[in-house]
């Protein structure tokens, strides 16, 4: 508790949904490997931590308003829509469709209002928060392309191409935006522009194994998949080129999104290459996948290395 009475994950900022973005992609990627024990084991986490913040998210809502509205026209509040979309994903793939078809229900609902909030707020030199205006809304494609493969429905599959276009296009204009200062700076979300590329390489790739789409519309599909894991791995290394160059080792809850699209890059590696019979692309996915698992770790470690710290001191 802190000095107020109130829980310590009140205090968490929204920032903190990425850390069930993390959780829930990285269990992807371990399914799609066969490590289904250690899959399971973090959906687990993932689901937990959603309750979470999904708890803290109406604890705002309903008793602290001011500071719920403070915060809902921020890029982090949009991790609420992304996480809930990329742990209906993980469920799907477990054979829960109707638990899936829930939560996209819900992202959906929440989407336009904090995408408009967002949007409206917007400025020059943005953070890399910024991008989740595209990630939350590839989130929505990608489920809505799973759904619609599990036999949800045609329409699923034709709004899931929607979202994909929509959110290249919010791509674009987040790019404009982004502050480049941030990558010598930023304390972990500027790779969410390496992640946003790939959660819309991932949709593409989805969207590819369609059989809504056949000739010249399956061709466009697969070659926009792999056009954009082309910039997804290219941001990817310019990002860890200035990683390298100046290292950032403190810990910052922003790191959980480090940890996400490193887990998306494996998991768009891992689908393009069946997509596209694109045969590369799995090593290079497997190997992301243990990449994203070591920075899953060492985020954690950090995290509660953190809290240990806060509690160790008076009024912590």
């Amino acid at each position: 508790m802190n000095r107020q009475g109130a829980p310590w994950w009140a205090e968490l900022p929204p920032a903190a949904g990425a850390a069930v973005m993390a959780t829930a992609i990285v269990s992807i990627g371990l399914h799609l490997t066969v490590h289904e024990t250690l899959s399971r084991v973090g959906l687990a986490i993932a689901v937990l931590l959603w309750l979470l913040l999904a708890w803290d998210f109406l604890w705002r809502l309903l008793g602290n308003r001011a500071r719920w509205s403070g915060e809902a026209d921020t890029p982090p509040a949009l991790t609420a829509v992304a996480a809930t979309t990329v742990l209906g994903t993980r469920l799907c793939a477990l054979g829960r469709e109707d638990v899936a078809a829930g939560l996209l229900a819900l992202a959906a609902v929440i989407w336009p209002g904090l995408l408009i909030a967002v949007v409206r707020h917007w400025r020059p030199r943005m953070p890399g928060a910024a991008f989740l205006v595209c990630v939350a809304t590839q989130g929505l494609a990608v489920l809505a392309a799973t759904l619609s493969l599990a036999g949800a429905g045609d329409w699923l599959g034709w709004a899931a191409l929607g979202a994909l276009a929509l959110g290249v296009l919010l791509y674009g204009e987040a790019l404009a935006r982004f502050d480049v200062r941030e990558l010598t700076r930023g304390a972990g979300d500027q790779w969410i522009a390496g992640g946003a590329p790939a959660i819309s390489a991932l949709a593409a790739a989805k969207l590819t194994t369609s059989p809504l789409w056949t000739g010249a519309a399956h061709a466009a599909l697969r070659t926009t998949t792999l056009v954009l894991i082309g910039v997804n791995l290219a941001a990817c290394a310019v990002l860890l080129g200035f990683e390298a160059r100046r290292p950032r080792p403190r810990y910052d809850i922003r790191r959980w999104s480090t940890v996400f699209p490193l887990g998306m890059t494996s998991v768009a590696a891992l689908t393009a290459a069946t997509a596209t019979g694109t045969g590369w692309l799995r090593p290079l996915g497997e190997g992301v996948l243990w990449a994203a698992c070591a920075a899953w770790l060492l985020v954690l470690a950090g995290f509660i290395r953190k809290r240990l710290n806060s509690r160790s001191r008076p009024g912590g």
